[in-house]
């Protein structure tokens, strides 16, 4: 397995700072306007990357009012997917001028394809990378497809068991993939982060030999923070302006201020993470003199003998260690010593201790 990826010239993988993806989805709610001020807070509060969902109603579905095609519960509870989705894509014409406009602000921007045509459109483009959503991780041909251009590749397992992600992943890296990642999540709207199974993150880079990440749709923060620390090298959550906007995904989505927090907290995570030390750190060597030590804390004459009226552990650290009270206890010393002088080895007649 390769130890990271590249994205528009930015590595991601284990020893990097996590790569933060900020979903704009459907939260342009039909305003290209939107969609820009979304880019320019997403930028500013740091996020490395936006990514756009590219489908139009007519490629994705069918208007067909049938009970398959009707949503019962949730967020959309009530529409068609044909009209859901005629209010939630992100018209064909707009992908350039969002792509125009992440060049201006300098923040990397590619999507995901739902069919070959949106490929087609991305390539034109020159997307630098290529997302699956997670309810295509079972459409192999597009998998293919993509695969086929050569770019880096994140695939999102939500709904996916172990047998299709296998599927997935060959599918990618047999049609000319050489960089993935590949994102453990939970495809709800939000997701309870009871339901995460953080733990998955780690094998599932172990089961599969995959760089791997999470797609997160909690309503806070904690889940993506927390999967740092099990391995996870890139996050994507949904950003909007206002969790309030009314949009079919704003009431899932980070506002920028949560977004600010996000990049900062898990570029924070990461680095506590650092590597396995047990020496002391910087941060920790001007504090050793504040450790206990042994002190005399009774005046002493020389060829006295030390007994526990004489010596004592306590703050600071310029003495023996406390370890050697017991041996110390019952030796002559060889110099007179005063109430407050740190006891060194040199003070006492008969050492002979194994230090």
């Amino acid at each position: 397995m390769k130890k990271y990826i590249e994205i528009d010239g930015k590595r991601i993988g284990p020893d990097f700072s996590p790569y933060i993806i900020a979903e704009l989805s459907a939260n342009h709610n039909g305003d290209i306007n939107r969609a820009f001020q979304i880019m320019e807070e997403a930028k500013k509060a740091g996020a490395d990357a936006i990514k756009l969902q590219t489908y139009t109603h007519d490629t994705i579905t069918l208007d067909c009012d049938s009970e398959d095609f009707r949503i019962h519960g949730g967020l959309w509870d009530g529409q068609t997917l044909y009209e859901l989705y005629k209010g939630a894509h992100m018209p064909w014409e707009w992908h350039k001028p969002l792509f125009d406009k992440a060049k201006e602000l300098g923040i990397t921007i590619f999507s995901s394809p739902f069919d070959f045509t949106a490929v087609d459109l991305l390539e034109e483009l020159d997307a630098p990378a290529y997302k699956i959503a997670s309810f295509e991780v079972i459409d192999l041909p597009l998998i293919k497809r993509v695969a086929q251009t050569g770019k880096p590749m994140i695939i999102s397992t939500g709904m996916a068991n172990e047998e299709e992600i296998q599927e997935a992943i060959a599918v990618a890296k047999n049609n000319g993939c050489q960089e993935l990642v590949v994102l453990h999540c939970v495809s709800g709207y939000p997701a309870p982060a009871e339901q995460y199974n953080l733990r998955t993150i780690a094998d599932m880079a172990e089961r599969f030999n995959v760089l791997s990440g999470l797609s997160d749709h909690t309503i806070d923060n904690a889940t993506a923070v927390t999967s740092v620390a099990l391995g996870a090298c890139l996050i994507e959550k949904h950003v909007t302006l206002d969790r309030n906007g009314g949009g079919p995904d704003d009431s899932f989505s980070l506002e920028p201020a949560e977004l600010a927090a996000l990049c900062r907290d898990t570029k924070t995570a990461w680095q506590a993470l650092g590597h396995v030390n047990y020496e002391r750190t910087e941060a920790e060597k001007g504090n050793v003199k504040f450790r206990r030590s042994l002190y005399v804390v009774k005046d002493i004459k020389a060829g006295e003998v030390l007994t526990d009226e004489h010596v004592r552990s306590i703050r600071p650290g310029f003495g023996l260690a406390p370890k050697y009270l017991e041996a110390v206890i019952g030796k002559p010393v060889n110099v007179d010593i005063g109430f407050g002088t740190p006891l060194c080895w040199e003070m006492i007649s008969t050492p002979s201790i194994d230090k």
